[in-house]
């Protein structure tokens, strides 16, 4: 009875204590916790959705404050505090205490995996009647969006590529004559030259970014094992496939794997991406490829290739990604296939009077793209499912570009009238120096 009447008085003093306030994106997790009296106390913290809940917890000055963290997402996720205290990573559903210590001013706090702060993953701890909470917690989103200091490498348009370079091979080979398609991607953090001089530590697919092209049929079915031998949680989304993407597109921990099996129900040239969010993040560093799936009874051409554009949002050098850059939509370079003008470096070689089909895809993850190519007119284009334009049109019509927004792709078919160079380009971008160039060779 003692007992009991005791238990009783504690969560009475807990909800005295401690009073929850809002709930951010309608979770029920509470956006602010205000403690009202002094002594040691404690909070719970959740770590789940890119949020940390409550973001704010305000107290009074010299409480000594302790907090419950407990990860209730999938993915892995900390808690790390600007005084340097911090918890482990923790697993879904694994907790951990924190002590804070006597709070005496602000304490800004926020989970470590990449991109998790500058997409709202952030905590502020804020001292009664000295700082609101709505100024430190806009600050230390501030901060998580900053950039880490390291100045980036300047893309050198001039130079040339490092003596180890390969091009990314653009030949797109045949399907396949088997209509199942077994096929490994393992998840890997690799420094790779993006640009001469300019090395950057991405997460690839199969060690390359973009990943490997797959290529099939309507009807196909793509069996997927991807494997995880990165340093953090990753998953994958074929945009090709139509299925819930509760299981397939989970994100993943190191050291696992899992199956993933569509089956290509339409003609396209596809987005595949990591699903783990920020996804523009991921996407950015390099976590992007296409699945080409030819249109029924699609003629033979002499030659195939196959175009991924993308942004390059530099970090410092054998850095990842710059998260600010990301969030400004301001890429140092829009490049075809991971690599700044690398087909000026390596031109696509044809025979003048081939008849030439080019797929392209937006990986993105924001920049829309206009595919050109100087000195040639499209007599096909082929867009997002469906022909806008065939050969012997009854207009007599041709096309001078293919604008895809960012997720998007299609092909084009032309043949190059006669020897000579024909850079191509992307017209969305105006910066001539940063904007996504290439060269078809015709002898």
């Amino acid at each position: 009875m003692i007992g009991g009447l005791a238990l009783g008085v504690v969560m009475l003093v807990i909800a005295l204590v401690v009073a929850l306030t809002g709930s951010p994106n309608g979770t029920g997790a509470p956006a602010k916790a205000v403690v009202t009296a002094g002594g040691t106390q404690t909070v719970a913290v959740t770590l789940a959705d890119m949020l940390i809940a409550p973001s704010v917890i305000q107290v009074t000055r010299g409480t000594r404050l302790v907090l419950h963290v407990t990860n209730t997402d999938a993915m892995r996720h900390d808690l790390v505090l600007d005084t340097g205290k911090k918890t482990a990573m923790l697993d879904a559903g694994d907790s951990a205490t924190l002590e804070v210590g006597a709070v005496n001013k602000a304490v800004a706090g926020w989970c470590t995996v990449p991109g998790h702060r500058a997409a709202g993953m952030t905590l502020s701890i804020v001292v009664k009647g000295e700082t609101s909470a709505g100024q430190a917690s806009a600050g230390h989103d501030m901060a998580g969006m900053a950039s880490s200091g390291a100045k980036a490498p300047a893309i050198d348009v001039n130079a040339k590529p490092g003596p180890n370079w390969k091009p990314y091979d653009p030949t797109l080979a045949p399907a396949p004559g088997a209509t199942e398609h077994h096929v490994t991607m393992t998840v890997r953090n690799t420094v790779v030259e993006v640009a001469p001089g300019v090395r950057q530590k991405l997460w690839t697919f199969n060690g390359t970014a973009p990943g490997p092209t797959l290529h099939g049929k309507v009807g196909d079915v793509f069996t997927v094992t991807l494997v995880n031998r990165a340093s953090m949680g990753h998953g994958i989304d074929f945009h090709a496939g139509s299925l819930a993407p509760d299981e397939p597109m989970r994100t993943i921990d190191p050291g696992k794997s899992l199956t993933y099996q569509f089956v290509a129900g339409y003609s396209g040239a596809w987005l595949y991406h990591c699903s783990t969010m920020p996804m523009t993040l991921h996407l950015a560093n390099g976590m992007f490829g296409a699945v080409i799936i030819d249109p029924p009874n699609l003629p033979k051409v002499d030659k195939e290739v196959v175009l991924v554009h993308s942004e390059l949002y530099l970090g410092p050098q054998g850095g990842t990604a710059d998260e600010a850059k990301i969030a400004a939509e301001k890429p140092d370079a829009v490049v075809f296939n991971g690599y700044a003008n690398q087909y000026d470096h390596a031109p696509i070689k044809v025979k003048v009077g081939q008849r030439v089909r080019v797929w392209v895809v937006d990986a993105g993850p924001s920049r829309p793209t206009a595919f050109h190519v100087v000195g040639a007119q499209f007599d096909t284009v082929f867009k997002e499912g469906a022909y806008l334009l065939k050969p012997n049109n009854p207009e007599h019509g041709a096309s001078q570009v293919l604008d895809l927004a960012a997720a998007q792709g299609g092909f084009v078919e032309f043949a190059l009238p006669e020897a000579g160079h024909y850079p191509f380009v992307d017209h969305a971008f105006v910066d001539a120096e940063r904007g996504a160039h290439g060269l078809f060779e015709a002898s």
